[in-house]
């Protein structure tokens, strides 16, 4: 595939993970426990993924992969900072989904989980596409 095509479908993706992500946050209440209080965080870890993707459409899956576990652990671990300027910021409906609001270790075993998942999911699917 060339790498504007390659671009494009990363991007695709990565807005349907962000579309899942918000709907399991959304109608958590009408999900199984178990999935509503983790898909949310996992989802998220996975557009990140899909979001170095598109920026490293040319790069290792690797690369992403610790891109996206650092990206995602430099947010998290920022959450342990509390200056009153970034709790305005978290307190907003953009700023909370972006920076979240408070430091919880699960996090980021929920992070590591959805991004490895979309790797695995990446990996698949590009084997399946070189068979074509």
């Amino acid at each position: 595939m060339s790498l504007i095509k390659d671009r494009f479908i990363y991007a695709g993706a990565t807005v349907l993970m962000l579309a899942a992500g918000l709907a399991a946050r959304a109608w958590a209440a009408y999900l199984p426990d178990f999935v509503a209080l983790h898909a949310g965080d996992a989802l998220w870890a996975a557009m990140i993924y899909g979001g170095f993707r598109v920026l490293g459409a040319h790069k290792r899956l690797e690369w992403a992969v610790a891109c996206s576990i650092g990206f995602c652990f430099a947010i998290e671990i920022s959450q342990l900072y509390q200056a009153d300027w970034i709790l305005a910021v978290r307190e907003t409906r953009l700023g909370g989904l972006v920076l979240g609001r408070g430091f919880l270790f699960v996090d980021l075993i929920r992070y590591v989980v959805g991004i490895l998942l979309a790797y695995a999911a990446d990996r698949w699917v590009r084997s399946r596409l070189a068979r074509l």
